[in-house]
């Protein structure tokens, strides 16, 4: 848990009072790719305690300021929106850090949308409290668990992310577990070793994603020269999941 973030129940003070206080990093009003099958709008949560070489939002890790805009003009846009788009969700940086998340999640669900979560599996605690409120989630999967602190330079990362995955699949709820993969720092090996855990997991929607080099200055130019990830490995892991996407980030 970052210090100086409070973790006292939201239930402890009107819902509308807290969910103004969400620290609110960005907004996109309009996207077809952040919640699959439905037309959405993105609320970006400021605020990460990790540091991954890949991170293309690094303005969204800090936590303090006062965020980009008040949750009161999301709200006044979303109301604006109805009609027009299917669901909200709620990204990051790392969403469930901020503990006014499940106010505004009640808020958003009030006016009609549906609530989609990206996470990054940092929080147990707070994710299990928002799954209920949820429809859809997509995880991201940094590492083999044994071997996270290497792409979020905090140690012991991979074992609250392992805690979290097993919630999330626990919960039933529709999800997409997707790897951000880089030559610099997961082998073709690790890429399979994470999906063959996923797969014994219960994970039916998996997702491979190049990183993109925009804003990661410690990225790999070797992904597209060496053939990375290989075809073989790709074939292997598309073959474990009823879903399976991979995305060129790298244009």
């Amino acid at each position: 848990m970052s210090a100086g973030i409070s973790m006292n129940p939201v239930s402890a003070k009107p819902l509308k009072r807290l969910a103004r206080d969400l620290q609110v990093g960005g907004l996109a009003p309009f996207t077809a790719t952040d919640y699959p099958g439905k037309l959405a709008a993105v609320v970006f949560v400021q605020g990460c305690p990790w540091r991954c070489g890949y991170c293309h939002n690094p303005h969204l890790q800090a936590r303090d300021g006062d965020g980009a805009m008040a949750w009161s003009e999301v709200m006044r846009l979303l109301k604006r929106r109805i009609g027009l788009i299917d669901a909200v969700v709620f990204s990051g940086g790392e969403p469930t850090l901020d503990p006014m998340l499940p106010a505004a999640i009640a808020e958003v669900r009030g006016l009609g949308y549906a609530v989609g979560l990206h996470t990054a599996c940092i929080y147990p605690d707070r994710l299990e409290s928002v799954l209920p409120m949820l429809d859809w989630v997509g995880f991201d999967v940094k590492a083999p668990f044994d071997t996270y602190e290497k792409v979020t330079g905090v140690r012991d990362s991979g074992q609250k992310a392992s805690v979290c995955v097993e919630l999330i699949l626990a919960s039933g709820i529709a999800h997409e577990c997707r790897i951000t993969i880089d030559a610099s720092l997961l082998a073709d090996s690790e890429i399979l070793s994470i999906a063959v855990d996923m797969a014994k997991r219960g994970v039916t929607d998996f997702a491979l994603q190049l990183a993109r080099p925009a804003g990661a200055a410690k990225l790999s130019s070797r992904n597209a020269a060496a053939h990375y990830p290989g075809s073989d490995i790709l074939k292997q892991v598309a073959a474990m999941f009823s879903r399976f996407t991979l995305r060129n980030q790298l244009d």
